[in-house]
Parts: structure tokens; sequence; C-alpha cells
């Protein structure tokens, strides 16, 4: 974490001493210009703080990365701790696995609709009281999914469950925006997406061991009290980050504007569909493989957790990779056109695999191209966002939102098809990642135009 004091919410809820004869620490503020409804970010320097002031500065940072990191690591634990239970879900509540598939479907369709409802209400009214709302519904939504006594009725609260709960995702990229700037910044995000990547490994294997103890009921318990836990947390020691003359009533109809813009550009919009096809692709292993390895090969869930946790280990790995060794050394269109590629070419492997082309083959194999699969996607991920926010440095909040949403809606459609023909064959699952890479690769080509790394195709946005 940075230890600089030119923080602005640290400063101002931290309460910096003032210098010895009383006087108030001086600050300098910059305002950087805006496209119309995109609020201005102001960097605060506070010359000549000493060092207690320091010292909280990173007490502050620490806290506040625990606090947004809880937020970060909710919808994933929200999503993955429940996978290995799918089957059991399937016959406590007789219903079909394309039905119940469709309680993942509703909760990441409820995440990606709820940034673009809750992302304008935290800018009108800050972001403590949106954010505070959201956790309360979630606890309330995971309580009564624990006790659904129907799959529909449990797809619905599925469904508020993700609306809910997609506040601790927008309101904590605004929350990093309110407290960082530059490269303090990128070093939060990047915090953040470790965590972020951290939380599915561990989500799963949660899961499967909650099982040997209880049903799947017990994992939406455990849900329940993980997220009374962290709205106390954030109701403690988030301090409200949007100060009242920042916050503006035209929010919606100012956002809406903005988004159109970056809609209309050829190359945002091609880098935004192809991280969304990807991860949908990604989202078809997820929500499909607990039938295929459990089901289908007859591993326990305790060995499923396992797969899936070094799957993810996987991402992060090639992620970090990404991160630590490409950058800087590699273009980062290169980078995203052969993890494509490689994503590509793993889901024809596992088409092959599970349609019978090469006879009937056992879990090692198609765990491998699974494994491969997602390691893949630490390439594709990474940069489709990093090179469609590079373009939209005027609006890059309403840019990411688009993004997150795209790919959740995406990635919300892929869900159900993965379960169309059954839980006994793996076909669909892999036929889904074929199509969703190949359409990833495609639109990145024509839309994206790689060989085009110079001229005005390239550059970014204009302002307005």
């Amino acid at each position: 974490m940075p230890d600089s004091g030119a923080s602005r919410a640290q400063q101002e809820h931290e309460h910096i001493p003032t210098s010895s004869k009383g006087a108030a620490l001086s600050a300098q503020a910059t305002a950087t210009p805006t496209a119309a409804g995109v609020p201005a970010i102001t960097t605060i320097t506070a010359p000549g703080i000493p060092a207690t002031s320091t010292t909280t500065a990173r007490r502050a940072g620490l806290l506040v990365t625990l606090v947004l990191g809880g937020l970060t690591a909710l919808p994933p634990l929200s999503m993955d701790m429940y996978l290995p239970a799918l089957p059991e879900v399937t016959d406590a509540l007789h219903a079909p696995a394309a039905t119940v598939q469709l309680t993942l479907t509703a909760c990441l369709l409820g995440m990606a609709l709820g940034q673009l409802v809750v992302g304008p209400m935290s800018d009108r009214w800050g972001r403590r009281t949106p954010l505070l709302l959201g956790m309360v519904v979630y606890v309330i939504a995971t309580a009564i999914c624990a006790v659904a006594p129907t799959a529909e009725l449990l797809i619905g609260f599925r469904l508020l469950q993700g609306l809910a709960g997609a506040a601790g995702i927008v309101i904590s990229r605004a929350v990093v925006r309110d407290l960082y700037d530059g490269d303090e910044m990128a070093r939060f995000f990047s915090t953040l997406m470790l965590i972020s990547g951290v939380a599915p490994v561990i989500a799963p294997v949660i899961g499967g061991q909650v099982l040997q103890f209880t049903d799947w009921r017990g994992i939406f318990v455990v849900l329940t009290v993980v997220g009374i836990l962290l709205t106390l947390v954030v109701w403690k020691w988030l301090h409200e980050t949007l100060p009242p003359a920042q916050r503006h009533t035209g929010g919606v109809g100012d956002a809406l504007r903005t988004m159109r813009g970056l809609l209309a550009d050829r190359v945002f919009t091609g880098y935004m569909i192809a991280g969304s096809l990807a991860f949908a692709a990604l989202f078809a292993y997820v929500s499909a493989s607990p039938f295929v390895v459990q089901e289908i090969y007859g591993a326990s869930p305790q060995t499923f957790s396992l797969l899936f946790g070094v799957n993810s280990i996987g991402l992060i790995a090639v992620g970090q990779i990404n991160g630590k060794l490409l950058v800087g050394r590699v273009s980062l269109d290169k980078a995203l056109g052969f993890g494509l590629a490689v994503i590509s070419v793993a889901a024809v492997a596992l088409l092959l695999m599970t349609s019978g082309v090469f006879g009937e083959v056992g879990l090692l194999p198609v765990a491998a191209g699974l494994f491969v699969l997602m390691s893949a996607m630490g390439l594709a991920m990474p940069n489709t966002n990093t090179q469609a926010l590079m373009r939209t440095r005027h609006a890059a909040g309403s840019a990411s939102a688009l993004l997150g949403t795209s790919q959740f809606l995406i990635g919300a459609i892929a869900s159900p098809l993965v379960g169309i023909a059954g839980e006994k064959t793996a076909v669909p699952m892999a036929v889904v990642q074929v199509v969703c890479a190949l359409s990833a690769m495609v639109c990145f080509l024509l839309l994206c135009r790689p060989w085009q790394n110079t001229g005005a195709a390239r550059e970014p946005l204009a302002k307005g």
C-alpha cells in the first residue's frame, strides 16, 4: 500500500494533526477537467505532513484495503461457494439441471443490472448510504435463499442477492477513485484484482468443506453470516468518501449520454465485446463444471473444489506474469491476441474430447484442457479492460460500468446454454466455449484491428 499522505479522504477522516503552531496544514487542490456529467477527480497534496500523519495514513490505507477487499471478494464468494452444491440442489428441489443453473444466471444478471442502478445512486447520495442499503438487502435475500422451498423462489432471491451484491462491486471502485489518484490508484486496483482472484480459489473449497457438515442450505447460512459481519465492518470503519460538494443530481441522464458516446466508438466496443465473450467462455466453465466433474466423471465435491482451485491459481499466476513480466515488454494487443488464441485452441480440444472424437477420455485430460483455458483468461481479461479504459480517461467510471455490465450480461446468457442437453453430457459446455472464444477472436480482429498500432484509430477518445 502506498504510504503517501496525499490521499484526500484519509486526511479528512483521520484528522491529520496540525503543525506545532496550531495552524492547519495547507492543502492544494487541482481539478481535472472532464466530459459533461462525469465528476472531476480532485487530487489533494498536503506538503510537510509529519511522521505521525504518515503512520495514520498507512493504517487508514490498510483498513481501506481490508474493507474494500471484503466487498470485492463477496460476489465471487456468493457465486462459487455454491458451485459444489449444484447437483445436491437438483435432487433436493426436484428440479432439472438447467433450472438450477438459472440460480447462477439470476445472481449474475442481478450483479450486471445492479451496477447500472447503484452507480448513479452513489454519485447522488454518497457512497455509504447506498452501500449499507445494498448490504442489508443482500443479507435478507441470502437468508431467504437458505430456506427457499422451490427452485423458482431460489432463482428469484438469487436475482435479488445479485442486485444487492452489485453495490459492493461498483461502490468499491468508486471509493478507490475517491481516495486515490495516478499510480496510487493503479496499485490499489491491482491489490483488489488479486483479492478478487484469490476469492474464487478458496470459495469452492470452503463450499466443499461446508457440505461435509451440512447441506446446500448451510452454504447460504454461512454467506448470511459473512454478509452481516461485512455490513458491520462497513458501518463502523468505512467513512463517506464523496463530499457533498462533489455530488450531483443529474447522474442518470449524464451517465446515459456518456455511455452512448462510448458505445459509438468502434475500438472501445470491440475490446468490451471481446472481453465479455471471453468472460462468457469462463462462466460456461463455472456453471457447467460441477455437473461435468461430479456427475459425468464421478468426482467428489472435495475433488471438484480442488480442481476449481487449481484452475483459479492458474488464472492468477498468468495474470501476474502478464502484469509483472509482459506489460512494458510486449504490446497489450499481442498478449491479448495470444490469450484469445490459447482459449480458442483449448475450447476446441475440449469439444473434441467431450464429443468422443478421441474415444472415451477420463477426467485428467478434460481437467488439463480446462486448466489451460482458465489460465489463458489471465491474458485476455485484464488486457481487454486495460485497452478499453486507456481510450476513455475522461469517462473511466462510465466505461468501467459498461465493461462490467457487458461481461455479466453475456455471461448470464451463456450460463443456461451449457445445461440445455442435461447434466449427462459436457458437449454443450464445450460448444458454448468454442463459440464464445472464436467470436471474441473475430471481434478483436475486426473491431479493434490490432495491426493499427499508430494513428487516430488508436488515439484515446476526445472529451465531450
